[in-house]
This record gives structure tokens, sequence and C-alpha cells, in this order.
């Protein structure tokens, strides 16, 4: 099963999202922190074929993955989060109270767009085609079919503050429709048109400053989020038995007017202040802007912090009638699509081509996260490469002043609604942005590893990452490594304090307690120092590589202090297994007096290879 598939039933099996309290990983193994373990399915976990074994130690349920840990735990981040908001990894377990802040803001405003920005997207490319339509003489304004097609296009977004209270409500827990009754009060047509008169509208004396709140955004999001503190106060004071009625009433009597008098034309200027700033960069710096923009926004997909474009581009759209961020964005979004082409045309391994080419077609469409965490980001070189196209086309978008004149995702798709300012610019833009990426990443962005990984495994002798005493791995305090599940392998009670390569290749991944190495001929190796070391955060160990490094046979590769390991109560052996082990007739050393010699011998399993 995929991986979002997986995760899904793991979260299932655990007792549900609202059951875990935290959840992180180390090199091997998922480790959740549950509210209650015996919610646990621990039977159907362990019938699943992508998890090894299910361990219950120090306090955490443990869900043995092995050497895919790290994308189910992307997935599974991009899938789950704890009442509370929070999904803790091995190096940040606790965040600081500024970065919670942030998370909780980046939630919140993914949580209000995310529902409907499929549907405001298509709306925006209808949009764009009818601007298209009206270029090319295939309609007139006044045609029924672009009137109606129009209205179609236009509704969602002129209509965006309800739509925006209803899900900014449901993520700050108020009631829904107060929040869409409040929303729609700034929209009422007869109010709206008075707003817009020049003589003011008075309420009790105190003029209402005139605005259009059609189609805009943080007005309503400021609206609700001061809802979401009056309503509990109302519903505490007054009696459960005309809650339900009054509560409603009396904070729409009071939020209406609020609204219109402060809140909204406060939020109104926010808007025109962002919006007129954005702008002003655009043109003084456009060049400049452009290129950090485009370069830059696939690590905003990555941190999560591209949500908070969102509000922004939408304002843009509505106070302007345009947006600059768009087409420029679309140039990101096309690198990342040539990268993944480069990677498909350059490879052999059949799983890789198979996830490089869907990423393709998914890119196009504007849907970049299966190219970054399945193929470019995991090979690094195609999204640096990714990174510089994106922000070449950018640049070259921006010099051309190029503006997206409806809300769309970025994509080939909503090309049509871009069609503001210079359109040689655009195409060029975006030409380059995918074309130079794809040829970078078939030439210089993927390397011997991966488009020339051996077909045929050969024989190995695996040396000693570190000297010390031997023990078989049967005795080794970890249920998990003692039975073999993660491969035929060794432990080692160190007597110096440097890991060095066992094998010559490449190391695959690193963590502070681990390393993974895939050898030149094959053999996938895994080097974990101690036992629930992962417990220490890093703390008493130092990585001396990082992934993608060339390592030849002794090179160091971690260093750890055994003396503080063992003084915070750990167990510091070094235990050193083969992962793929199946591939391969494995022969254990008997020697348990010395190091120096081969510790895992391994040959070819024929039945492996048929």
């Amino acid at each position: 099963m995929g991986n979002k598939e997986l995760v899904q039933k793991i979260i299932a099996a655990v007792g549900g999202a609202i059951n875990i309290q935290s959840v992180w990983h180390c090199a091997t193994r998922l480790r959740f922190k549950l509210k209650d373990k015996t919610l646990v399915d621990k039977k159907t976990l362990e019938v699943m074929s992508e998890v090894v074994a299910v361990v219950d130690s120090g306090g955490q349920l443990q869900i043995v993955i092995g050497n895919d840990v790290n994308e189910v735990y992307k997935s599974l981040r991009e899938q789950y989060q704890t009442s509370e908001d929070e999904v803790s990894n091995e190096e940040v377990v606790d965040a600081p109270n500024h970065e919670k802040m942030i998370n909780r803001i980046i939630t919140f405003i993914s949580g209000t767009f995310s529902p409907f920005l499929g549907a405001l997207a298509g709306t925006g490319v209808l949009k764009g085609i009818l601007a298209l339509s009206l270029v090319a003489g295939w309609l007139t304004p006044e045609s029924g079919v672009y009137k109606i097609w129009y209205a179609a296009g236009d509704a969602l977004f002129y209509f965006l503050p309800i739509l925006l209270a209803l899900t900014a409500a449901k993520q700050l827990k108020v009631n829904q429709y107060t929040a869409m009754a409040l929303a729609g009060a700034l929209v009422y047509p007869s109010l709206a048109t008075q707003l817009m008169n020049p003589d003011p509208l008075m309420f009790f004396g105190v003029p209402v400053v005139g605005a259009n709140y059609a189609s805009s955004v943080l007005p309503i999001l400021l609206a609700v989020w001061l809802l979401s503190y009056l309503e509990p106060q109302f519903n505490r004071i007054l009696p459960a038995s005309i809650r339900n009625i009054l509560t409603p009433m009396l904070l729409l009597m009071i939020m209406v007017p609020l609204t219109l008098l402060s809140i909204g034309p406060l939020g109104n200027w926010i808007g025109q202040v962002l919006s007129a700033g954005i702008m002003n960069i655009n043109q003084s710096v456009p060049f400049l802007a452009g290129a950090i923009i485009g370069a830059c926004w696939q690590l905003f997909v990555i941190f999560g912090v591209h949500w908070t474009f969102i509000p922004i581009i939408a304002n843009n759209i509505g106070e302007l009638g345009h947006d600059p961020l768009t087409p420029i964005i679309c140039a990101s979004v096309m690198a990342q699509a040539g990268a993944a082409l480069g990677v498909f045309l350059r490879v052999r391994d059949t799983k890789l081509k198979s996830i490089a080419g869907s990423s393709v077609l998914t890119s196009l469409l504007g849907i970049t996260e299966p190219t970054i965490y399945g193929v470019t980001l995991k090979l690094k070189k195609p999204f640096y490469i990714a990174i510089g196209a994106g922000g070449l086309g950018g640049a070259i978008i921006a010099l051309g002043k190029v503006q997206a004149t409806a809300f769309t995702l970025p994509s080939l798709l909503s090309l049509p609604a871009y069609l503001e300012g210079g359109v040689i610019y655009l195409v060029l833009g975006l030409s380059l942005a995918f074309g130079i990426s794809t040829v970078g990443t078939y030439f210089f962005g993927v390397t011997a590893t991966v488009h020339d990984q051996p077909t045929q495994l050969y024989d190995e002798d695996i040396k000693a990452p570190v000297v010390g005493q031997i023990v078989p791995l049967m005795s080794i305090d970890d249920e998990v490594f003692a039975s073999g599940a993660m491969g035929q392998g060794i432990g080692i009670i160190p007597k110096q304090n440097i890991i060095t390569a066992p094998v010559t290749g490449e190391i695959v991944t690193v963590h502070p307690h681990a390393i993974g190495i895939r050898s030149k001929q094959g053999a996938e190796i895994l080097i974990h120092v101690g036992i629930n070391t992962v417990q220490l955060n890093g703390k008493h160990f130092k990585k001396l590589v990082e992934p993608g490094k060339k390592v030849n046979l002794g090179d160091p590769v971690l260093e750890f202090d055994r003396q503080a390991i063992q003084k915070a109560g750990y167990d510091p052996i070094v235990l050193l297994i083969v992962t793929n082990t199946p591939n391969y007739q494995c022969q254990i050393t008997q020697d348990l007096e010395t190091t120096k010699n081969w510790l895992i011998r391994l040959r070819p399993n024929p039945k492996a290879a048929k």
C-alpha cells in the first residue's frame, strides 16, 4: 500500500489521532507517545506488510518501519495533527512558544483555505478561459453564455467572506452559522450598495466607513477571531435554556456593526498595505523579487509557510483585481516538473522511474508535494537545480510584470488567467524553468548510485565499524534487533568513540545515533549506536558525514561519547545490521575475540535473484 494509506491504517490502529500525544521517528521506527495504550490494536499493526515489528518500550509505542521510515513519517506529518497541533521529531521535541504560535497561525490559515481551495482555483481557471475568450473574440461581454459562465466563475470569489467564515469558525470552534450570518451581512446587497454611497450610513450617530467587502479576506478573518472570544463569554453567562437563541442574536447585534465600524476598515487597511507593499517591491526590483520567490517557493512548501501567502494572493485579487505572485510561483512549479522529468529520463530503477514519471504530471497540474518528497528532495541535486531554474524563471516573469487576473493554483491549467502583462515573458520564464531543470537534472542531478545502481549483487565482506568486543545479536536488549527483524547482524561493545565505514559506498541516511550506508556491491547496512539512544536527542553524538557522501572503508562517519552515554543510563553497544539480508546468504563471524577481520560475509542468495 502507499504511504498515505499506510499512515491512515497506523493512526487507526493506535487509537485514532485523538489518542496521539506526540510522534517522532528515529533511524528505523516511528515512536508514539499515546494517551491510552489500551486502545492500541497491536495485532493489526503486526500483520501490516510494511511494519517490521511493534514494540512497547520506554513509555513509547515503537512501530518499526525500516529504511523507509523517513518517507512514512513525512506522509504522517502531512496527514496527522494532535488536538494541540503538535507533531514532534527526534531533534525538536518541545518547540519554543514563538514557534508554536507560528505553527498555530499556519495551521489556522491552511485549515481555513484548504477545504475549498480546489473549487476556488477551478473557478479561477474558468474566469481565465473567459478572459481569453474575450481577447480571442470567441465571446462578447453581452452574450448569455459569457454572463452565465462568468457568474459561475466569479460567485465563489465574490462570496468568499462567507466561505471563510464557515471554515475559520470551524478552526476556531465557533458556531459556524453565526459566523456565516456575520459574513453575509457584510456582502448583503442593499447594505453593500448603501456603503458605497457618497452619503455615509449612520449607526447611532456614528458614520460607517464606506467599503466593499465582496471578495475580501482579512476583515472576516479578524471578525471571526474576535467572535471566538465573545461567544464563550455569552455561553457562560446566559442560561442553557435560552443560550442557543440569545447568543447568536446578541453576537450578531454586536459584531455586525462593530465589524463595519472598526474591524472591517482595519482589515481592509491591512490588506491594502500588504498589496501596496508587494506591488511596490515588484515594481521597484522586479528581477530580484521574482528570483527570490521563484527560487524559495518550494522551500516555503516544505516548511508549510506557503499557506501564509494564500490570503495575500486572494487579497491582491480582491483589492487590485490582479496578483503578481501567482505567475512567479508557477515558474517554481514548472521547475519541479522539469526536475522530475529529468530523473524519469535518467534513472534505471523501476520504482523511482515510476514515481518520477507520475510526479511530472502532478507537478504540471500544480501539485508539487509528491515530486518534492518522493523525487527531488530525496535525491537533493535535482531539488537544488529546480530552485535555480525556478528563480531564473520567476525573475523573467516578474521583469515582464505578468499578473494573474483570477485566483488559481499555479499550473499549466492556469495559463489563461495570466494574460495581464508580458505574455512573452511568461512563456519564456516558464519554458526556461522547465527546460533548464530537465536538462540540468538529466546531466548533473542524478548520481551514479541512482541511475547506475548494480542490478547484480556480489560477494562482500563487512568489516567492523568500531574496535570492541563482539556479542551475538540475539543477546541484545532490544527485541526488534535481537529477533533479526531488521536483518542479520552483530553487536560490538565499543572500546573507542569513533565509528568508521565498514564498506566502501555511499551514505544513505544520517541520524545523530545511526548511519545508513549502501555499499558499492549493493549491501544496505545500518550502524546503530546504543539502545534507545534516540531519546538523547543527539546529545553525546557528532555527525561526521551527510547523506550522499561517498566513503571508503575505514573513513570516520560518526563520533560518540560512550562513557557519557552509559552514564546517562543507556547501553552504548554498536549494532551492525544488513537490512537487505534476504538478498544474501549471510555468515556471521564466530571469532568473538577480535574485530580486525571480517564480521559478516555476504554471498548473493540465488533464490532472491530469481
